[in-house]
C-alpha cells in the first residue's frame, strides 16, 4: 500500500480507537468526503470501508449500496463550505491577561484556505511567525437565521477538527486578518464529520512533531456552540455546509517547514498536516 494512503488509513482507523462516547449519547456516525476518478462523493466510514452516499450530505442522501476501500480514494475536506467563520479568544487559557469579552469575537477565513487531512500547509515566503491553533469545528446542517440559543443545536449537523493556522506578525501589522488567517492552506479540516457526539465536552489536544502543545476540554469554551451559532445567526445567514472554528486553547508557538501538526479530538480522530515552504 502506498505510504500516503497508509498514513491516511491509520489516522482514520484511529477514529474508532479514540472514541469514548457514553451510552447516553446517540449513535455516532462518521462521514467522509472523497474523490474517485475526479468525482467528489460523500460516504459513511465503516472501519476501513466507505459506504457511498448519493446526493447532498445535508439533504438526506441515500446509500447507493456501493462500498470501497478507504485506501482506494482521495480524501477531501469533509465538506465544501461557502462560509468559514471563526471565533477568537474563546478559552480563558488563550486570553492571557485580557478579560473575557461580552460576546463572541468573530472573523472570517476563506473557503480557499481549507485543505484536507494529509495535505500540506504552505508557508508563504514572507511569513516569519506562523502558529498552529487546534480547534473544534462546527458544521451547519440546517439554515439558521435569528435562531435562539435553545434551538441553535438543531441547526448543527456535526463536528470535525480544524487548525486555524495564523501568522502572528501579520495579525499585528495588518488592518484586517486577511493574510494572517485566510491565506491558502491556512485552514486544515477533517478527516471526518461526526454526528452523535456530546461536542460540549471533548478533549482537544494538539501535537507539534509528536509533542503535546495544547490540551483542554471543549467544556471550557467561554461561548459554547449553541451560543456561538445563535449569535452568528443574528448577523449572517448560516447555510448547510458552512463551518465555524470555535477557538483555540492555551498558548501557541511558531512552526516551520518540515514540521508536522496533529490536532486530535476525542471521539473524532486526528487531523494531521505537514508544513512546507512556499515559493
Amino acid at each position: 500500500m502506498h505510504t500516503k494512503f497508509t498514513g491516511i488509513v491509520a489516522a482514520l482507523l484511529a477514529v474508532g480507537a479514540l472514541a469514548t462516547v457514553s451510552a447516553r449519547q446517540a449513535a455516532v456516525t462518521k462521514y467522509v468526503r472523497y474523490s474517485v476518478d475526479g468525482a467528489a462523493s460523500y460516504g459513511i466510514l465503516d472501519g476501513d470501508q466507505i459506504r457511498e452516499l448519493k446526493g447532498d450530505l445535508f439533504a438526506n442522501p441515500a446509500p447507493t449500496g456501493r462500498r470501497m476501500p478507504l485506501a482506494s480514494v482521495k480524501l477531501l475536506p469533509p465538506c465544501d463550505p461557502k462560509k468559514v467563520i471563526a471565533v477568537g479568544l474563546n478559552y480563558k487559557t488563550h486570553l492571557g491577561e485580557k478579560p473575557p469579552a461580552e460576546y463572541p469575537g468573530l472573523f472570517a477565513k476563506y473557503p480557499t484556505s481549507i485543505i484536507a487531512h494529509g495535505e500540506n500547509i504552505v508557508i508563504p515566503p514572507d511569513a516569519k511567525n506562523v502558529h498552529y491553533e487546534g480547534e473544534l469545528v462546527v458544521v451547519i446542517g440546517k439554515r439558521a437565521k435569528n435562531v435562539d440559543v435553545k434551538t441553535a443545536k438543531s441547526h448543527v449537523f456535526g463536528v470535525t477538527i480544524g487548525n486555524d493556522v495564523s501568522e502572528r506578525d501579520w495579525q499585528k501589522q495588518d488592518l484586517q486578518w486577511f493574510r494572517a488567517k485566510a491565506s491558502d492552506t491556512f485552514g486544515p479540516m477533517g478527516p471526518v464529520i461526526v454526528t452523535g457526539l456530546n461536542y460540549d465536552d471533548l478533549l482537544l489536544q494538539t501535537k507539534l512533531n509528536g509533542e503535546v502543545v495544547q490540551s483542554q476540554r471543549t467544556k471550557d469554551l467561554i461561548f459554547d456552540v449553541a451560543t456561538v451559532v445563535s449569535y452568528l445567526s443574528k448577523y449572517v445567514t448560516l447555510e448547510p455546509g458552512d463551518v465555524i472554528f470555535t477557538g483555540t486553547p492555551g498558548t501557541t508557538r511558531a512552526f516551520k517547514a518540515g514540521d508536522t501538526i496533529e490536532v486530535e479530538i476525542e471521539g473524532i480522530g486526528t487531523l494531521r498536516n505537514r508544513a512546507v515552504a512556499g515559493k
